[in-house]
């Protein structure tokens, strides 16, 4: 009888042994989190979307391994510690990446900037070109106020520019680009009218 509670006290102390080392990964998934939130400081959220979901899917999926093994008798963390070290090497990697994306987008803002002030420009110079008539009066001043509205949000391409809103910039100026080429088709039909009636 000595023999066996010998055994069923050491098997006490081993499986106490086993419970108590196995401690949650609190480190590792405040470290996880942290990587998460540099990279979103970053601008992740807005250079990286479905990154930046993925990366918190991933962390979610981890919390909810460490809730798992927590119910259990005998706690096993290891897998939960690898997918929170799998999830602050993604987001250090992700992390790295956001600058050169941040520059990409930037530039595609500017050229799209560019391409609408040459199209309202444009524009313009075929509204001088636009045949004067009694009955292009009014067709030439909406001409103008469209022209004007179109000048006053180029402005705003470039204040979205400046507060590094470059998506945002570019499609205003993609907007503005196609409203002009717009007006450019309108004014081409009416001087090639125009032509036609003289010949």
């Amino acid at each position: 009888m000595k023999v066996l509670m010998k055994y069923f006290v050491l098997g006490l102390v081993v499986a106490f042994i086993f419970t108590s080392c196995a401690k949650q990964p609190t480190l590792q998934m405040d470290e996880a989190k942290a990587a998460i939130e540099a990279v979103a400081k970053e601008g992740a959220d807005i250079y990286a979307v479905e990154e930046i979901k993925k990366l918190n899917d991933d962390l979610a999926a981890a919390n909810d391994e460490i809730a798992t093994q927590s119910k259990k008798f005998f706690k096993k963390f290891g897998k939960a510690k690898e997918m929170l070290a799998k999830v602050k090497a993604d987001a250090e990697a992700l992390k790295a990446t956001i600058p050169a994306r941040k520059e990409e987008a930037k530039n595609k803002a500017l050229a799209a900037q560019t391409e609408s002030k040459a199209a309202v420009d444009e524009a313009k110079a075929f509204l001088e070109k636009a045949p004067k008539g009694k009955g292009t009066k009014a067709d030439i001043e909406a001409f103008k106020a469209d022209l004007k509205g179109l000048e006053d949000a180029l402005v705003e391409v470039q204040t979205a520019i400046d507060g590094e809103d470059y998506f945002g910039a570019a499609d205003k100026a993609n907007t503005i680009k196609e409203k002009a080429v717009g007006i450019i088709n309108q004014i081409k039909l009416a001087i090639e009218k125009v032509g036609k009636k003289k010949k």
